[in-house]
């Protein structure tokens, strides 16, 4: 194959190398071999919230679910009855720093799966027409006159019901006090305003300005044979000269440097509550490797420390749920403390919780913890290796938010030579108190 560049990379618990394909025109096509009788489709697109702006807030997640209605080979719903009918999952999904689309299918016989996923998801990826009559009119929220519920509606539910979960009304308030000024601080699903009236032109505008060839990264992993499937890839993939677009570069937020209180209300029974700390770039793998470590010890599982003292051996039931998690991002990572807890004791639960984060923070962790902590990760790792689908999330994460695969082999590194020390320094460079956002969810009859 001409003018194609090709890149071998040490995949751990794989067979052998994952091979990466760069073309001219900057789309990239990665290869995973993986022994089975399924294989995996999808094509990862660097767009996401992370572009978006006040006027279009929700654009990506919309433009995400109108890529199924439809092209000028294909009517809305013939992607994914032909798939589905020969035991296809058929999905899709959407956060703030890309969107991504996959097709999981049995191998069958022949090529003839893999051929014709191929040809459907090309299709859809380069030629989607977003018919007006799949979008639906715009309407006025507050006062709605619709005969038909298109596409729309479908979004505006979905941002509705998740609206009305306590869990996602306390994470909003934690993300939208983390940041200044980042696009990270909007909400990826969106908001019904903009959803209901935003334009058929608007939505191509975004399409056309994004899903452009060095945007892209197609992924097949499978018992196939790239040098038969790499050229149909890239003949499949025919952007017929599509102009590239560099991606904007947004200026990193800082830690707030005294701690951020928000309380709200809402008709619930209990209390909600989250810290959340800003974290370090995905780039940074070492730095993420220690705050996925932290999140792992402070509240992940049973054997946690939060969960171990705040509802295990507590002598008095203030916690009913309180866990962790670490959410890797292109422009700087998140790190949450969330818990759910008996509203009468607000207080207490909001220092019980700090108590435990200050321990870390001044006397870091035991070396029984971190080798606990780095076997979950290399055995969480291992795990991630055995499906085609999981084995091609973790390469699109790579490939999409960290521009590279080769960090897949850092990852593995960093696990292995993380110290103490590390962690230490790290805890006290990001979990200072003073930086922590601090968001609590109570019932309306605690409101003053």
């Amino acid at each position: 194959m001409k003018n194609i560049k090709k890149t071998l990379i040490r995949y751990p618990y794989l067979e052998k190398p994952v091979e990466i394909y760069e073309r001219e025109c900057g789309h990239k096509i990665v290869f995973a071999y993986k022994r089975g009788s399924l294989i995996n489709i999808s094509s990862w697109v660097k767009t996401g919230s992370i572009n978006e702006n006040d006027e279009n807030n929700g654009i990506s997640h919309f433009l995400e679910h109108l890529m199924f209605k439809g092209t000028n080979k294909h009517k809305a719903g013939e992607f994914d009855r032909i798939l589905e009918s020969r035991g296809a999952i058929v999905n899709a999904a959407t956060w703030k720093d890309y969107t991504f689309y996959y097709v999981t299918i049995p191998k069958g016989s022949d090529e003839r799966n893999f051929n014709d996923t191929l040809d459907l998801h090309a299709d859809m990826m380069l030629d989607p027409i977003i018919p007006d009559n799949e979008i639906g009119e715009p309407f006025d929220i507050e006062n709605p006159n619709i005969k038909t519920k298109r596409e729309r509606h479908v979004v505006i539910e979905e941002i509705r019901m998740r609206k009305d979960q306590p869990w996602t009304k306390v994470y909003n308030q934690t993300n939208q006090n983390m940041y200044t000024s980042h696009p990270y601080r909007r909400d990826v699903i969106g908001n019904e305003q903009i959803i209901s009236t935003i334009t058929r032109e608007c939505v191509l505008d975004y399409y056309r300005t994004h899903y452009t060839p060095n945007n892209i990264t197609t992924i097949i992993v499978g018992d196939l044979n790239p040098d038969e499937i790499i050229s149909k890839v890239a003949k499949a993939f025919d952007f017929k000269g599509r102009k590239n677009r560099e991606n904007d570069e947004y200026k990193i937020d800082v830690p707030t440097q005294t701690t951020k209180y928000i309380e709200t209300y809402s008709r619930i029974n209990t209390g909600f509550l989250m810290f959340g700390y800003l974290g370090a770039q995905a780039i940074d793998i070492k730095t993420c490797t220690i705050l996925e470590i932290l999140a792992l010890i402070l509240g992940q599982g049973q054997s946690s420390r939060l969960y171990q003292e705040l509802i295990e051996k507590a002598e008095k039931q203030i916690f009913n749920v309180v866990s962790t998690d670490y959410y890797h991002f292109r422009d700087g990572g998140n790190l949450f403390i969330q818990a759910n807890f008996k509203p009468d004791e607000k207080e207490n639960a909001i220092n019980l919780i700090k108590e435990q984060i200050g321990k870390i923070y001044s006397d870091g962790i035991t070396e029984k913890e971190l080798k606990k902590a780095k076997k979950k990760l290399k055995a969480g790792f291992a795990e991630n290796s055995e499906s085609v689908s999981d084995i091609s999330e973790t390469i699109g994460f790579y490939m999409t938010v960290c521009n590279k695969l080769e960090c897949v082999e850092e990852y593995m590194n960093a696990i292995e030579n993380i110290t103490l020390e590390d962690i230490k320094n790290t805890s006290q460079n990001y979990l200072d108190i003073n930086k922590a956002v601090i968001s609590v969810l109570m019932p309306e009859s605690y409101k003053k």
